[in-house]
């Protein structure tokens, strides 16, 4: 469990003061949670916030009930946490091999290897020998990092706006993942994203707005007044928030 204790986050802009992060509190129970919310409402910074890539001004952050406020970004994937940018990072000269093997924490087979690369729908035998670098696709890269967190076993993994900078046929195949994902990892997946299909697969979305938490609830209590579709006059939850 994840719980965010008055936590703020100021920044200086041109010599003024910039509210990132307005006073949260917000728990993370195991599950699927969805964060969503409008472009510069500080959903990436709240996702970078519980991996440790920056600190709150303000407040504290518990993990299973042992403040990780000042552990460092190390420290906190020992403790089972996991981080998955909006651009995976590439490595000339390493391999997928390599990158399972470093997040699995030891020297597993082949065989276990491609056991994970499978889970996420990849053909193993064209993908553990390949470099991690400009051949592989971003949706190859994306599910390549699923497959590490499940590697790691991390009890909590974050993933900053998945969808970004794939197609519509790698987002599909991604969806999936996050499916299985969910349904046999345990643990808490949060998933920072805008994609109806991706708030309609978690059993939690929480809003994010102008640096606070508009709303927090099931996917049941929030969609309805979240997500409208086509319906003449509708005016949604996200179309009323200040960006």
């Amino acid at each position: 469990m994840l719980e965010l204790r008055n936590v703020s986050f100021v920044v200086e802009e041109d010599g003024k003061t910039k509210e990132i992060l307005k006073n949260i509190n917000l728990t993370l129970d195991d599950g699927f949670t969805a964060i969503t919310g409008p472009n510069g409402g500080g959903k990436s910074t709240l996702a970078k916030m519980i991996m440790g890539i920056i600190k709150p001004t303000d407040g504290r952050i518990y993990f299973n009930g042992e403040d990780i406020t000042d552990k460092s970004i190390t420290e906190r994937a020992n403790l089972g946490i996991g981080f998955a940018f909006q651009q995976p990072v590439r490595f000339k000269g390493i391999t997928v091999m390599d990158l399972i093997k470093l997040a699995a924490g030891k020297n597993i087979s082949t065989t276990e290897a491609c056991n994970y690369l499978s889970e996420v729908g990849l053909c193993a035998r064209e993908y553990i020998g390949r470099e991690v670098n400009a051949s592989l696709s971003g949706g190859e890269l994306k599910r390549i990092e699923i497959a590490m967190a499940m590697a790691r076993g991390t009890v909590l993994t974050v993933f900053d706006e998945p969808e970004a900078g794939i197609d519509l046929w790698s987002f599909n195949n991604l969806i999936r993942v996050f499916e299985n994902m969910h349904s046999k990892m345990g643990g808490s997946i949060v998933i920072i994203s805008h994609q109806e299909r991706i708030l309609n697969i978690a059993d939690r979305v929480v809003v994010l707005s102008a640096g606070e938490v508009a709303q927090s609830g099931t996917k049941d209590e929030v969609l309805p007044g979240l997500l409208c579709g086509n319906a003449p006059g509708c005016k949604t939850l996200l179309d009323k928030m200040p960006s």
